[in-house]
């Protein structure tokens, strides 16, 4: 078994360190891109409509994410209430949207992580963390003098600063971004954020740094390394291929990469054509063949499975 990069870490004293360090940044809130520069300990909330205490909407054993999470057990998750980003597509528009969640003491977010290890899970994996990074290191503090000996998922939209995530390393062993799209004007008229596919590109350099490419146990289950998601989008709008040849270049070619076929015109998509409709068939082949003419040798291939969920 492969001990967590954050067993060492709390040993340490850096895990202490890093929480100092983060609940720092809180005070003038940069934590992410947005820079709000709200002072969050005092309750002041910017973009992500959080103050100091993290939300969170679920906690389940997740069987519909990647097989290398998933196993036989199925991958820990915890879905985090609001997010920083608000896609107008958003398919989870009642968690980032409109709040649906409940707000939790870091002992009871540590409490929901050992409860999922008990229940077999292969990973804790966090769901929109990008906002709470504070709040789910001293979670962790907890969790690991309650046992958790499990790898860590930061499973975010990929509008992270590199600053932040040099706060995650060695804490988190996979790393599971989005990179939803390429054109700063799309990103600016459905995301709010001009910035977003550089700041996408720039993290997810800093996360390779930190955890390479997907390594894997003698079960085929991930214990370190990254996880690249990419939605295919209606009218080549997600710009897959230039991503693709982005990742093969700059990040690696063996990266692992889900190429995602369920876009469905969720939130106020309605209002954006041609976000107003699924993809076709045909769409989702271009992507494929895309990343596999831009040098991606390595493309998750799951098969869709029952997803169970229980609210605390």
């Amino acid at each position: 078994m492969v001990t967590p990069s954050y067993i060492e870490t709390h040993r340490s004293g850096k895990l202490k360190e890093r929480i100092q360090t983060a609940y720092g940044i809180l005070r003038d809130c940069q934590l992410c891109p947005r820079e709000c520069h709200v002072n969050r300990l005092e309750e002041e909330k910017g973009f992500c409509r959080t103050g100091k205490t993290a939300m969170v909407s679920s906690f389940n054993s997740h069987f519909g994410e990647e097989d290398p999470l998933v196993g036989t057990r199925g991958s820990g998750t915890i879905f985090m209430t609001h997010c920083n980003l608000l896609c107008v597509f958003c398919q989870n528009w009642e968690i980032s949207h409109q709040g649906e969640g409940i707000e939790v003491t870091p002992k009871k977010l540590s409490d929901m992580m050992l409860y999922l290890q008990n229940s077999g899970c292969h990973n804790i994996n966090f769901v929109t963390p990008t906002h709470v990074v504070p709040q789910i290191l001293e979670a962790l503090s907890y969790a690991i003098e309650g046992g958790l000996n499990i790898p860590l998922v930061y499973n975010t939209g990929g509008y992270d600063s590199v600053e932040s995530l040099k706060l995650l390393d060695g804490i988190f062993d996979i790393y599971m971004p989005d990179f939803k799209l390429w054109d700063p004007e799309y990103a600016n008229k459905y995301l709010k954020a001009p910035d977003y596919p550089e700041m996408a590109r720039n993290a997810l350099k800093e996360m390779h740094s930190q955890v390479g490419d997907l390594a894997l146990n003698e079960l085929g289950i991930a214990v370190r390394g990254i996880i690249l998601r990419h939605l295919v989008m209606p009218g080549g709008t997600a710009g897959t291929r230039e991503i693709m040849r982005f990742i093969a270049r700059e990040i690696s070619p063996n990266t692992y990469v889900n190429i995602m076929d369920q876009y469905r015109p969720c939130g106020n998509a309605y209002r954006y054509p041609p976000l107003n409709r699924r993809i076709t068939p045909e769409e989702y082949e271009e992507a494929l063949n895309a990343a596999h003419e831009e040098g991606i040798t390595r493309l998750d291939n799951r098969d869709r499975r029952t997803i169970f969920r229980r609210l605390w």
